[in-house]
């Protein structure tokens, strides 16, 4: 049964599909049996791992509100220990067409829930917000990998996000548990990002990953030629630092 990680944070642009796609792939080179879900309308984590959308006959929107068998929609990647989940931008529809349903919340579980032993990770990229499908992404976690922007503004709404958590955990999904809190774009020459750094660990130093991404121009360049930083450029930084972080993860789950 894989273990399930839901990458999640309501603010954009904190590298958050950046570290869902790359997490993967870096686990997925390791020879661990990796899915991706690409949780997000914008679907950047289906373009980033190169899968060209027009093409898609299946989408997660189809296992979602037509029931239709997700092995359907299942796609290849460059890495062959690595597939994805594909989404579109009809994806943006679910909430609506969910909002009555009395088990709205369950939905991406129940389309994993028959998957899971396909895999030995899952890693749900959620949108940049605490929609129903973040929410449908959290009950179906296992855990939660938060990554917060090394930048002064750092852990506004992180306080938000982790009521959420509560919510869910009361709720919705009793064993769900923060994995960690990754800093990404993370440089230690900067006054910024050691501030950034002290005061996540004032707060949340249990919980804060060893690893922090750096900044790094391969990191950004990667996903337009449709790859990950782990086949785009193996020797940079920034793939080292996300196969530090995949070693860091499985060590905490041994």
């Amino acid at each position: 049964m894989a273990h399930i990680v839901c990458v999640v944070n309501q603010k954009g642009g904190v590298g958050k599909t950046t570290t869902a796609v790359n997490i993967a792939a870096a686990l997925a080179v390791k020879r661990i049996k990796t899915l991706i879900v690409d949780c997000d309308p914008q679907a950047n984590a289906t373009t980033g791992l190169g899968i060209d959308k027009k093409t898609l006959k299946k989408t997660l929107y189809n296992l979602l509100i037509e029931n239709n068998d997700p092995e359907d929609a299942i796609c290849d990647t460059e890495i062959d220990t690595l597939k994805i989940i594909p989404s579109k931008m009809e994806l943006i529809g679910f909430e609506i067409e969910m909002l009555n349903s009395p088990n709205r919340s369950d939905y991406l579980k129940n389309v994993l829930k028959s998957i899971d032993y396909m895999f030995d990770y899952i890693v749900i990229d959620c949108p940049p917000s605490l929609n129903l499908l973040t929410v449908n992404a959290m009950t179906a976690a296992d855990s939660l990998l938060i990554p917060i922007q090394s930048e002064f503004y750092a852990l506004e709404g992180l306080s938000q996000l982790l009521e959420t958590v509560k919510r869910i955990k009361s709720k919705l999904n009793p064993n769900l548990m923060i994995l960690g809190i990754l800093l990404t774009m993370f440089d230690k020459r900067t006054n910024l990002s050691r501030q950034a750094l002290e005061e996540a660990e004032k707060y949340f130093s249990h919980l804060i990953f060893k690893t922090k991404i750096p900044r790094n121009v391969s990191l950004a360049e990667a996903p337009s030629f449709g790859q990950t930083i782990i086949t785009y450029a193996p020797a940079s930084i920034g793939a080292q630092s996300y196969s530090a972080l995949a070693d860091e993860i499985l060590n905490k789950k041994r």
